[in-house]
């Protein structure tokens, strides 16, 4: 076995599976514009890769340790390569539906077999090594982003957009290629299947999913929107996208120092605070400026989904597998949902904004969409708002809980 080894394929995996989020919000104006679709139906498809992942978590999640880490990630190499060429082939809504659904199976396999890879590899330091394995989700992101804004520059279609990701994924099949995988932690201690999943329904648990709702749709639910929502606000929005995504990879390869110092619910309060201060600020304000909102929102859902999965981690060992699976698939699951709602919301704002049977265009359309789509983007703040008040409940909860041994002792 070579863990070094391991853990680079993990990444490039990883890559592969941001460098389609980024691609996906890069191509929905023109998935609108040449297939005639509405916001609304292209926050389905795009929502449609979430569904994939989620379904190719809570399914996988228990199988990693019966089938193995090889057998699930062969699934994700296989799911990419028809992913990535449906997609290119697509020629009405429901092709592109379908291949976005086979990619986000083929994502939710990296991650479901990923993250139990990586605490295995890494038993003593798994919040730091989720963190710095997660560096590549947003550094996938800033590559797909690159590549879209130079292939866009370039007058290159979409299409040949999306086929560059056959490189890593070439790359990460041959990294897996014929290595030896270790068992997962719940194999290695002897713990039954059975007992994995009561620990999966006990309540800390359970209000660990419900909160991975809120952080993971506060991500990655703007995030998919913002290219073509800020392309209108005098900004180039996949620059801005790029930006955030940049950041969040620096902010979790020096992820170490902030949990040591912080402790992960700590660093799960401060993100919730820092997120919803960045999506109200981005909600109010064009140009340049959006950039500086970016980077509070950048620093806000840094450090949300890996120390999600780390907290569950160190704090729930039993649930294993399964029980990171379920976070990432509920994840994803809420993503699913937000996108099509921002997409309704972005709709009815250039509605509301609509004078009665005019038809406005250029400049006049261009300040209505961005209007419209800042509004949409300020609405998501409510949820990392909820969120703050959750963490804080079970910091006390849990401070309380350690008070009572120690006093009784």
């Amino acid at each position: 076995m070579n863990p070094s080894r391991l853990f680079t394929a993990s990444c490039t995996a990883l890559v592969v599976t941001a460098m389609s989020f980024a691609l996906r919000g890069a191509a929905t104006a023109s998935w609108v514009a040449d297939l005639q679709l509405s916001n609304q139906q292209a926050g389905w498809i795009n929502g449609s890769a979430f569904w994939g992942f989620t379904l190719a978590m809570i399914v996988g999640g228990p199988l990693v340790d019966s089938w193995g880490l090889r057998r699930i990630l062969s699934v994700a190499f296989i799911g990419h390569a028809a992913g990535i060429l449906l997609t290119v082939l697509a020629w009405d809504f429901w092709s592109l539906f379908a291949g976005t659904v086979l990619f986000g199976i083929a994502n939710g396999s990296v991650e479901a077999a990923c993250n139990p890879l990586v605490a295995s590899l890494f038993p003593s330091n798994k919040t730091t090594k989720l963190n710095h394995f997660h560096v590549w989700f947003p550094g996938g992101i800033v590559i797909g982003g690159l590549t879209a804004f130079v292939f866009g520059k370039l007058g290159l279609p979409w299409q040949l957009q999306f086929a560059t990701m056959l490189v890593p994924l070439a790359c990460y099949g041959f990294l897996f290629f014929k290595q030896t995988f270790p068992q997962t932690e719940r194999v290695q201690r002897g713990e039954s299947t059975g007992s994995m999943f009561a620990a999966c329904l006990s309540p800390g648990f359970l209000l660990m999913v419900g909160c991975m709702l809120l952080t993971a749709a506060t991500e990655l639910g703007p995030g998919q929107w913002m290219p073509s929502i800020l392309e209108h606000a005098g900004v180039s929005g996949i620059l801005v996208l790029v930006w955030i995504t940049g950041l969040m990879a620096v902010g979790r390869m020096f992820a170490g120092p902030f949990v040591h110092n912080l402790s992960p619910i700590g660093m799960l309060i401060a993100s919730a605070v820092v997120s919803a201060l960045g999506l109200y600020a981005m909600s109010h304000t064009t140009g340049t400026m959006l950039f500086a909102a970016a980077t509070v929102f950048a620093f806000g859902v840094c450090f949300f989904w890996p120390t999600m999965l780390g907290f569950v981690a160190e704090n729930y060992p039993k649930t294993g597998a399964l029980g990171l699976a379920i976070m990432g698939g509920a994840g994803m699951l809420s993503v699913s949902f937000v996108l099509p709602v921002i997409g309704a919301w972005y709709d009815a704002g250039i509605s509301a904004r609509t004078p009665a049977g005019a038809a406005p265009s250029g400049e006049a359309l261009a300040a209505i969409q961005a209007a419209a789509g800042l509004e949409a983007l300020g609405k998501v703040a409510l949820l990392p708002t909820f969120l703050t008040v959750l963490f804080v409940a079970l910091a006390i909860g849990r401070r309380r809980t350690a008070e009572v041994p120690a006093r009784a002792a």
